[in-house]
């Protein structure tokens, strides 16, 4: 049987540099991908290999796994890790910003999964595995465009699931909760430049303490790079796996909870980790 090629998009740094190297140690051939290859030299050292790959060019998605599939024959898994979060008060974010947002989470994702679904089909097998986030099933004040494109790549995941099932093909969401990465200090950085001054000013900036500094608590992107190795690896994987510190809870308090009950939890849980980031 042939080796299984993966593909691997934002892989220079967190989640998906330690999926690229997890996938590795399962076997696969890897395709590690972003936009600076400078960031995957200790990728390619390892062996992987690494491909310039700008999400929201279509080109530049066509050209990855064209690629891909001429070097090798195939393609098997497309992890759509790629993402960032931008923060601010849905008033103060401009609407570039916004389009930008769903440019990379939402539209970026899509335009690589219209890309490798044809050699799939071909195949007739593949796993397309879309890195959400526990932000995909609830919200929190100021993350508003940033839940809007994990709640987009929510719906689109199971539209294609059961669009794609008929062609051996399996489609499989994660759902990350609080993980070790850049994240939270660029979604800090941005809260602040977009609603550090003004009304918002005094909550914006609480939230943006805890985004930047809490890293205490969070999981390692290692536990998130196992559940894809796992579900990639899976003869039926799950269609949703909920990983890492916070994930499971939040998302069952969500399913669970009335909306004004778990408006007044948020507003709760964010007074009281500020409170600590602040006693920190």
């Amino acid at each position: 049987m042939a080796q299984q090629v993966a593909l691997v998009t934002g892989a220079s740094s967190g989640i998906g540099e330690q999926t690229a190297r997890t996938l590795q140690k399962h076997g696969f051939s890897v395709y590690g991908a972003a936009r600076r290859v400078d960031r995957m030299q200790a990728l390619a050292d390892s062996g992987i290999r690494v491909l310039a790959l700008d999400v929201t060019d279509q080109d530049s998605c066509r050209a990855a796994v064209d690629t891909i599939v001429t070097e090798t024959g195939r393609i098997d898994v497309l992890v759509n890790n790629a993402g960032y979060g931008s923060y601010g008060a849905i008033e103060d974010v401009p609407p570039q910003e916004a389009q930008a947002q769903f440019d990379v989470n939402v539209f970026g994702a899509m335009q690589l999964v219209q890309a490798v679904l044809p050699h799939m089909r071909a195949q007739r097998s593949g796993t397309i595995v879309n890195v959400s986030s526990m932000g995909g099933k609830i919200y929190t004040p100021f993350g508003g465009w940033y839940h809007a494109t994990k709640f987009a790549l929510e719906a689109l995941s199971d539209c294609l699931r059961v669009e794609v099932n008929p062609f051996g093909i399996r489609v499989v969401v994660i759902e990350p909760g609080g993980i070790r990465t850049e994240w939270g200090g660029i979604a800090a950085e941005n809260l602040r430049k977009t609603s550090g001054t003004g009304p918002y000013a005094g909550a914006a900036t609480r939230l943006a303490n805890v985004l930047g500094r809490e890293t205490r608590l969070a999981s390692p992107p290692s536990v998130v790079a196992n559940a894809i190795a796992k579900a990639v690896t899976a003869k039926r994987p799950r269609t949703r796996y909920a990983i890492g510190a916070g994930a499971k809870p939040a998302v069952i308090a969500r399913r669970l909870l009335p909306d004004r009950f778990f408006d007044a939890v948020i507003g709760l849980a964010l007074r009281e980790r500020s409170g600590s980031a602040a006693a920190g």
